[in-house]
């Protein structure tokens, strides 16, 4: 393998594929990346076994070949050289690198060592943005369970149909659904499980401007743009049916100006118990009151000025997902709707333009 490329592709290159190299393994070769170096430039490979990524960059190729190298101590040396092209070949299981008067050479293992990514088929695909795909995953992903107990919660369910796809996302005590547009271009309704780690590098890896085509085959679904490609197993099983959850009859609607309400939550959380992170909201017409008693600390009181005219309602939230799904939404003022104290409220945006965004916060019971 020998080729020539500039600093900055090989910076960038490296920086694309280095985040999906895992930072502690038994596999010595994980810590590697892949260079393949064929005659339409240099394409570079990193996995940790569930999310791959893999990157074409432009390289002046003299001799194609492969060899693993690696990652994180490449990325550092590239970061560090002159903006001069950088000569790369290899000698044996070494991979040389030349730029300007700086000599470097590492120990490889061989490219049949390395992990083949998945065989992912991306004949009967679906075409999206990777504008749609980045706005979902922001406004939902931040809503998946990290417990262990229940692994499909760990996942983002995503919804593909045709004229619209939708991504979900709870841990069972919040819940965040967004929906857009999309053209399935052909390619039938599916539904999958995605880990986060996975959107997290569609997230990185994509433009705004990317047409992205997601293909699945058996148990691993590929993202592919240009030169560009992101794999990772999915997550098996069902997803619970989180349309029971939603409320369809909370009668009792406040428009609330979300900076103030994050602000005057945010407040009442300092002073909010270690343990619940409890705070009451007391909607009565015109105005809402937030209150916090934490025995061993102290208590707070705040109140607001809202376009609330239902009867009077006590309700209790955990301060730390009201303060995360406040933060997500993405308009100036929100709806808050609900109808008991003991059963969830609903958090929408407000505007002629806003998304179709809905989020859910599961109350806490109130003990006087």
């Amino acid at each position: 393998m020998n080729f020539t490329i500039t600093r900055q592709n090989l910076h960038s290159g490296l920086a694309a594929v280095s985040a999906s190299i895992p930072s502690k393994t038994t596999l010595p070769v994980l810590s590697n990346i892949l260079f393949e170096a064929r005659d339409d430039g240099v394409w570079m490979s990193g996995t940790d076994l569930d999310v791959a990524v893999r990157v074409g960059v432009p390289a002046d190729v003299k001799e194609t070949g492969s060899l693993t190298a690696p990652g994180k101590k490449l990325q550092e040396i590239t970061r560090e050289l002159p903006d001069q092209p950088v000569e790369i070949a290899t000698k044996g299981e070494q991979i040389e690198l030349r730029c300007g008067r700086s000599h470097f050479k590492l120990n490889g293992l061989p490219a049949e060592e390395f992990p083949t990514l998945p065989a992912v088929d991306f004949a009967e695909s679906w075409s999206v943005t990777g504008g749609d795909v980045s706005r979902l995953i922001h406004h939902t992903a931040f809503a998946v369970s990290t417990e262990e107990s229940r692994p499909i919660l760990n996942g983002v369910l995503w919804e593909l149909r045709d004229g619209s796809m939708r991504m979900v996302a709870t841990n069972g005590h919040r819940l965040a659904r967004m929906a857009v547009p999309a053209d399935s271009s052909g390619a039938p309704s599916a539904d999958f499980i995605v880990p986060p780690a996975a959107l997290q590098q569609v997230q990185r890896l994509f433009d705004g401007e990317d047409s992205i085509s997601v293909a699945r085959s058996g148990n691993h679904l590929g993202f592919r743009a240009e030169r560009t490609e992101v794999y990772t197993r999915l997550i098996d099983g069902t997803y619970p049916n989180y349309e029971q959850v939603i409320p369809r009859d909370n009668d009792k609607v406040a428009i609330v100006d979300k900076k103030n309400f994050e602000s005057a939550a945010r407040r009442m959380a300092v002073v909010a118990s270690d343990q619940t992170h409890r705070i009451r909201l007391k909607f009565e017409p015109g105005r809402v009151h937030l209150n916090v008693l934490t025995p061993d600390l102290g208590e707070g009181h705040d109140e607001l000025e809202i376009d609330y005219e239902g009867d009077e309602l006590e309700i209790g939230f955990n301060a730390n997902y009201l303060l995360e799904v406040l933060r997500y939404m993405p308009t100036e003022e929100v709806k808050v709707t609900f109808k008991a104290p003991e059963r969830a409220a609903t958090i929408e945006p407000v505007g002629d333009d806003a998304p179709d965004y809905l989020c859910l916060v599961m109350p806490l019971r109130l003990l006087d």
